[in-house]
């Protein structure tokens, strides 16, 4: 927990120690070339909001050390192997990710397309090892993150997403889109950082809400982002989703609406928070701040 510690020092010293980890799992020497491309795919880049809330949950609920963080790298393995296959021509066609070209601008796309299906692979053998995590535990995390990451979540969502292209969408059917598309993974991430302790049903119920509030904000800020910010500052192409004749929370809602739906769903996490029961909610209630309080 944070202790003596400012929110910024625990970020930095989680990330380090996310970092070395996740390094030491993403092997170099996987065959032709498909190692280089996997690294570079997942290393060194990007917000890490998602690792952040499974370390931070976990440590909200005394949880497995090793659990966690190899929880906190097994998401960041669905969410970086999701990336590479939206940026490609299939798909989203984009060529600039976390500052700098996408993998299949890198690689080419075959290449890409492995990188993605081997780092999708690799999630959940980081989540299986032959120790050090209880049998009961590894399924529970496997499960979860499985959940969040396919047909009826992450896959899922990007599939109705691709679909609503050049469509009216209501309010209702976007919140459920990006619930899928974005939220459900960064709920998993909460729940698999409780699943890695002890955890009450009222405290997981309430974590539950926290993680899907977080999920939503996360992407209405998103969207306000693409339209206020440039490709220099976001990392990526700034203007896509309005070039490509996406429905956003800004083209469904307006601006100044979609930024106070942020605030509200923000309201809503610490709102869980408190209702938890858990003694010390501090680091989770500061990264919901963080997530609406962002400019890239």
């Amino acid at each position: 927990m944070l202790g003596s510690k400012t929110f910024e020092a625990w970020t930095a010293e989680t990330l380090n120690a996310f970092e070395r980890a996740l390094d030491d799992l993403v092997p170099a020497a996987a065959p032709a070339g498909l190692g280089e491309a996997m690294r570079y795919a997942v290393l060194g880049g990007g917000k890490r909001l998602r690792p952040l809330l499974v370390l931070a949950t976990s440590e909200t609920v005394s949880g497995n050390a090793l659990a966690a963080m190899r929880s906190a790298c097994a998401v960041e393995l669905i969410h970086a192997y999701s990336l590479v296959h939206d940026d490609m021509p299939c798909m989203d066609d984009d060529v600039l990710r976390r500052g700098k070209p996408t993998t299949h601008v890198q690689f080419g796309e075959a290449q890409a397309m492995l990188a993605g299906d081997a780092m999708q692979a690799l999630a959940f053998e980081v989540l299986t090892p032959e120790e050090g995590i209880p049998p009961a535990l590894q399924a529970r995390l496997c499960a979860l993150l499985a959940r969040a990451a396919g047909h009826a979540g992450m896959a899922g969502g990007q599939a109705i997403d691709l679909a609503s292209i050049g469509k009216q969408l209501d309010e209702a059917t976007l919140r459920d889109m990006h619930r899928r598309k974005t939220g459900l993974l960064l709920q998993a991430s909460v729940t698999m950082g409780a699943a890695c302790g002890q955890c009450g049903e009222q405290a997981l119920q309430q974590l539950e809400i926290y993680g899907a509030a977080i999920g939503l904000a996360f992407q209405v800020v998103d969207d306000i982002l693409d339209v206020t910010q440039d490709s220099a500052v976001l990392g990526k192409t700034a203007g896509k989703d309005q070039d490509a004749n996406k429905p956003t929370y800004v083209s469904v809602l307006g601006l100044d609406p979609a930024r106070q739906l942020a605030d509200e769903l923000c309201a809503e996490a610490k709102a869980a928070l408190a209702a938890s029961g858990l003694a010390d909610t501090r680091l989770l209630e500061l990264l919901a701040d963080s997530v609406v309080e962002r400019d890239s």
